[in-house]
């Protein structure tokens, strides 16, 4: 006969060891299950086996411990006992109701048919609701720590509720319930690898505010629907490369894709944690939760600056999404604020985990001189520089311009008060006129002309200091190495919907205008600490 005892065994307890040595000792005859009946069952106790569940998971409020950290107490566990302790680790499948069946057929397998358990010769140990799963089956369950099934009422502490204790302790070394609780295998084990600072670490939470206060007079479902419609397009992008375990979303507005995320059957064990500066929207997410939008209950937001700190914990994290937001960094602080953004992105990644930005570039060549053609037939042409107090009007001022006269009043405004200046001159050639300037002036005005709404706001920001060259660059100056599905591209939509018919790019050959093709707007680049 054989004692089954499945579960993440991410902690031992005293009481498992008695209960367990005492099975051994008196045998099952006169043993009651969860139902309150005698078992009867007159066979000697062989083996015991541990299915250890989520074996795949580790790093999360959930799974703190790694398969090999829990396999190691459970072997110096076993040792103790007078019959020999197998362990099977059990990856995570989802929510499915056959689990037992699963777990069962993942012992066979992997005892390469050493153990194949039944009602016949396998009693179950287990005092959760997923005991259901086995008496389905036909296995007699025992209760262990289960005082009552009717209301799930626990006689003594859970392996559970003593992680859950030592997460809000300290020092939790020296804690009476822990050492009344704990069993010398897990403590050994937690005390060696530091496992008790780990669970503090994923629970705690450090979050901190800034203040900030929620206008009046922005429609927050539609805001919330526009950002749920754009974050598909970004998840769908970034899912095939997001590492499982800690995932952080920096910047991430009404959580739109860390509810994605959460949808994500691969992701279902992770932790997710956003970082929002603006109050507003860090309200929003918090709402979102309240509402249960989010399908995993371990999603937690900060209303927090993670520009010039860490966001998290040094070598916590398995995956940081950013997107649109490191160009906002250079924009609105400076240079050195951006570099430190990236150093900081690679110490709080684990080793082997991601960062995943997603934002506007620069072209290559940013430098070239090159020729715009501009529309100036789509619009008004007079007095490009105009002011007004009312910024509907002045919006409705701006839309009214032609492409070329908005590129006049454009080159005037942009980062005016950040001190750069926009160089160009004009000509004329086969009786069409252009603009000469810098690939790269010439991109900042085609990523924005259209931003008629929040002109002002858009005239402080910059897209294309760094081409992708250069972003690579930095990145691998602190420390990350590229992976290799990183990629600048050219964003069609824009191209088809923003440029064509507004705006061309020529160099001069043979003193004749020749075509370019419209350069790069966005990259998708992925940072990978080694």
């Amino acid at each position: 006969m054989y004692l089954l005892i499945p579960g993440r065994h991410q902690l031992l307890t005293q009481f498992q060891f008695k209960y367990i040595q005492q099975l051994l000792q008196n045998g099952l005859e006169n043993e009651k299950d969860v139902f309150g009946n005698t078992t009867g069952i007159t066979q000697k106790i062989e083996a015991v086996l541990f299915a250890v569940t989520s074996a795949n998971h580790s790093n999360t409020r959930r799974n703190p411990l790694p398969f090999y950290l829990r396999a190691i107490a459970i072997e110096a566990f076993g040792n103790a006992l007078s019959v020999p302790t197998y362990m099977y680790g059990i990856d995570d499948v989802g929510q499915v109701p056959n689990f037992a069946e699963y777990t069962l057929k993942r012992i066979q397998h992997d005892s390469e048919g050493q153990f194949h358990c039944t009602p016949n010769n396998t009693i179950v140990i287990c005092s959760t609701p997923v005991l259901n799963m086995y008496h389905q089956l036909g296995f007699t369950i025992l209760p262990a720590e289960l005082q009552e099934i009717t209301t799930w009422k626990h006689h003594t502490p859970m392996p559970w509720d003593i992680v859950e204790h030592i997460a809000r302790t300290s020092p939790w070394q020296t804690d009476a319930f822990v050492q009344q609780h704990m069993h010398a295998s897990a403590y050994n084990v937690w005390l060696k690898y530091k496992r008790g600072e780990k669970v503090q670490m994923l629970f705690r939470d450090a979050m901190i505010s800034s203040d900030g206060d929620l206008t009046e007079t922005r429609d927050y479902n539609v805001y919330v629907r526009q950002m749920d419609e754009i974050a598909e397009m970004k998840y769908h992008d970034t899912a095939q490369f997001i590492q499982p375990g800690r995932i952080g979303d920096i910047g991430c507005a009404v959580g739109s894709w860390i509810k994605l995320a959460c949808q994500d059957e691969r992701l279902r064990e992770s932790d997710f944690y956003g970082i929002e500066v603006s109050r507003y929207l860090y309200v929003l997410c918090q709402q979102r939760k309240e509402n249960g939008e989010f399908m995993n209950p371990f999603v937690f937001f900060a209303q927090k600056n993670a520009v010039t700190g860490l966001a998290y914990e040094p070598n916590s994290m398995n995956t940081i999404h950013t997107s649109s937001l490191t160009h906002e960094i250079e924009s609105y602080g400076s240079r050195a604020d951006l570099v430190q953004f990236i150093q900081n992105r690679y110490a709080e990644l684990a080793p082997g985990g991601v960062w995943i930005n997603r934002d506007v570039v620069g072209p290559d060549n940013k430098d070239q001189i090159i020729y715009l053609w501009l529309n100036d037939s789509d619009g008004d042409n007079e007095d490009p520089y105009k002011t007004y107090n009312d910024k509907q009007e002045f919006s409705h001022y701006l839309t009214g311009l032609s492409t070329y006269a908005r590129f006049l009043r454009f080159a005037k405004d942009f980062r005016h008060k950040e001190g750069y200046v926009l160089n160009y001159s004009t000509t004329t050639i086969n009786n069409k006129r252009y603009i000469i300037t810098s690939l790269q002036n010439a991109m900042e005005f085609l990523s924005r002309k259209d931003y008629t709404d929040n002109w002002q706001s858009e005239m402080h920001e910059t897209f294309c200091f760094w081409n992708f060259s250069e972003w690579k660059s930095n990145l691998q100056q602190a420390g990350f190495t590229i992976h290799p599905s990183s990629k600048a591209f050219t964003n069609e939509w824009i191209v088809n919907n923003r440029w064509k018919g507004k705006a061309e790019l020529f160099t001069l050959k043979n003193d004749q205008p020749e075509p370019l093709d419209y350069p790069v707007t966005t990259m998708f680049l992925i940072g990978v600490k080694a």
